[in-house]
C-alpha cells in the first residue's frame, strides 16, 4: 500500500471512528433524555390523579375516570392504579390496558418512594404518596409512542448522516491527500527518467518554497552531483586502464609471434613461447572481460541498438570462436515459427551481443567432450524468441548451478581448463542490457542447456 493510500485510510478510519462514537453518544443521550422526560410526565400524571381523588371530596371514582379519560395530558395506552396502605386497590382507570404488579412491588415502593421500569413495551412508574398520615401507592403505565417515534427517526437520521459523512470524508481525504502528495508523484516521475547518461541533470527547485519536497529535491540534486563525479572518475579510470594495460600486452604478443615465426628455436623453446602466448592471450581476455563489466551504463549501450537478425549474430560468434578453435562444431536449427523473419529480428547492439554468444560458445567448446554445441531457435506461446543452446559435459553441483552467473565462479569440472570465471557473468550483463533473460539447467542426458528469451 502506498503512503498516499495509507494516510487516506488512517485519517478516514480515525474520522469514521470518532464520528461514529459521537453519533452513538448523541443517540444514547437523546434516549436518556426521552426516558427522563417521560418518567416526569408519568409522575406528574400520577400525582395529579391521586390529588384529585384524595383532596377533592366532590369527585368520586367514576367522575375521576371520565376526567382522566378526557384529560388533555392523557398518555397513549395509559393505565393508572391507586392502592391504600393496606395494599388494596382503591382506583383503576377505565383503560383496557393492564399493569403487571404484586404486593412486593408496593412494599418496595414504600421503601424507595419511587421506581421506574419497563413492562411489555410500556414504561411503568411507581410513586409513594403520604396524605393525612395515610399511605397511598400509585402505579401508572403508558407507552411513549411519540417519544419512541422521534427516537427512531433520530436513529435513522443519525445513521444516514454517519454513512453520508463517512463516505464524503473518505472521498475528500483521498482527494486532499492526493493533491498534497502530487509533488511526490511528479518527483518520482522525474527521477525515473534520469538515466546514467543524464547525471548532470538537476531537478528544478522553487527557491521560495521551504517544504519537505523542496528539501528532498535539493538533497537528491546533491546526490546526483556526487554520483556524477564518481561515475566520471570510474569512466576515466576505465579508459586509462584500457590503454595502459592493452599496450604492453600487445607488444608482448607481437614479440612472441615474431619469435614463433623463426625456425631456429628448439622444440622446447617453441613450446615455451607457445605457453607464453597462451598466457598473454588469457590475460588479455581477462582484462577485456573486466573492462566490459566495468562499463555498466545500460542506457549508453541501448543508444547503440539497432534492428539485427539473431541468426547472423550467432553465426558471427561461431566464426569468431572457430578462428582459435578450428575443431569447434555447431548444429543450428530453426524450428517452424510464424513470420520467421520478424521473430528473428531483435533490437540489439550487434557487436556487444556477439560477445555474449562468443562466451557461451567458448564455454561449450572447453567443457564438452565432443567440442560441439546445438543451437535451436523457436517461438514461445507469448510470441517471444527462445534460443536453446546445449552441449554435452560433466554435471555441476547444485551450489555451482546456483552461482553459475556470479563473477569468478568456476566449477569443479574447470580445474584443467583455462578461464577467468567471468564469461557467463558478462553474458548475463549483456542480456540484461538487451532486456533478455537467461536460465540454466542440467538435463538427464548429461547436457548443459541455456535458455535465452528475447522479449518483443
Amino acid at each position: 500500500m502506498t503512503i498516499k493510500r495509507r494516510i487516506s485510510v488512517y485519517v478516514s478510519a480515525a474520522f469514521s471512528l470518532l464520528f461514529g462514537l459521537g453519533i452513538v453518544i448523541v443517540y444514547f443521550v437523546s434516549a436518556s433524555y426521552r426516558q427522563n422526560e417521560f418518567e416526569n410526565r408519568l409522575n406528574e400524571k400520577a400525582l395529579t390523579t391521586v390529588n384529585l381523588l384524595l383532596t377533592v371530596k366532590e369527585i368520586d371514582q367514576e367522575v375521576l375516570r371520565v376526567i382522566d379519560k378526557n384529560s388533555i395530558n392523557s398518555l397513549y395506552n395509559e393505565k393508572t392504579l391507586i392502592f391504600n396502605e393496606q395494599y388494596e386497590l382503591i382506583y383503576s382507570s377505565i383503560d383496557d390496558a393492564s399493569i403487571t404488579w404484586n404486593k412486593a412491588d408496593l412494599v418496595r415502593l414504600k421503601k424507595t418512594k419511587t421506581f421506574f421500569k419497563t413492562d411489555q413495551g410500556r414504561e411503568v412508574a411507581g410513586i409513594y404518596f403520604d396524605f393525612e398520615e395515610a399511605d397511598y401507592y400509585v402505579l401508572i403505565a403508558a407507552e411513549d409512542k411519540y417519544g419512541n417515534s422521534k427516537l427512531d427517526y433520530l436513529a435513522y437520521t443519525l445513521l444516514l448522516t454517519y454513512l453520508g459523512g463517512t463516505l464524503l470524508m473518505w472521498i475528500l481525504t483521498y482527494i486532499i491527500v492526493g493533491n498534497l502528495t502530487k509533488p511526490l508523484d511528479i518527483f518520482q516521475k522525474k527521477i525515473n527518467h534520469i538515466s546514467a547518461s543524464e547525471l548532470s541533470y538537476q531537478l528544478p527547485i522553487k527557491e521560495h518554497h521551504k517544504d519537505e519536497i523542496t528539501q528532498l529535491t535539493r538533497s537528491f540534486n546533491r546526490m546526483l552531483s556526487r554520483i556524477e563525479k564518481s561515475f566520471l572518475a570510474q569512466k576515466e579510470f576505465t579508459t586509462n586502464a584500457s590503454h595502459e594495460l592493452r599496450t604492453p600486452l600487445s607488444r608482448i604478443m607481437l614479440q612472441v609471434d615474431n619469435l614463433l615465426q623463426s625456425d631456429e628455436h628448439s622444440p622446447g623453446t617453441r613450446n615455451y613461447l607457445l605457453s607464453i602466448s597462451n598466457n598473454v592471450n588469457q590475460l588479455s581476455e581477462l582484462i577485456d572481460s573486466l573492462l566490459l563489466l566495468a562499463k555498466n551504463n545500460a542506457v549508453e549501450a541501448q543508444g547503440l541498438f539497432g534492428v539485427e537478425r539473431i541468426d547472423e549474430i550467432i553465426f558471427a560468434a561461431y566464426a569468431q570462436v572457430r578462428k582459435t578453435n578450428p575443431d569447434f562444431k555447431m548444429h543450428f536449427e530453426i524450428l517452424e515459427v510464424e513470420e520467421i523473419a520478424h521473430i528473428l529480428e531483435v533490437k540489439a547492439s550487434k557487436q556487444v551481443l556477439e560477445i555474449a554468444f562468443t562466451n557461451i560458445f567458448r564455454n561449450a567448446y572447453q567443457y564438452s567432450p565432443d567440442k560441439a554445441v546445438d543451437v535451436k531457435l523457436c517461438q514461445t506461446d507469448k510470441q517471444q524468441l527462445l534460443i536453446l543452446i546445449a552441449n554435452q559435459g560433466n554435471p555441476l553441483t547444485l551450489k555451482e548451478q546456483n552461482q553459475l552467473f556470479q563473477p569468478f565462479m568456476r566449477g569443479a569440472n574447470a580445474r584443467h581448463t583455462h578461464g577467468s570465471g567471468l564469461g557467463l557473468q558478462i553474458v548475463k550483463r549483456i542480456l540484461d542490457y538487451h532486456k533478455a533473460s537467461i536460465q540454466y539447467q542440467y538435463t538427464a542426458e548429461n547436457t548443459h542447456l541455456f535458455s535465452i528469451i528475447f522479449r518483443p
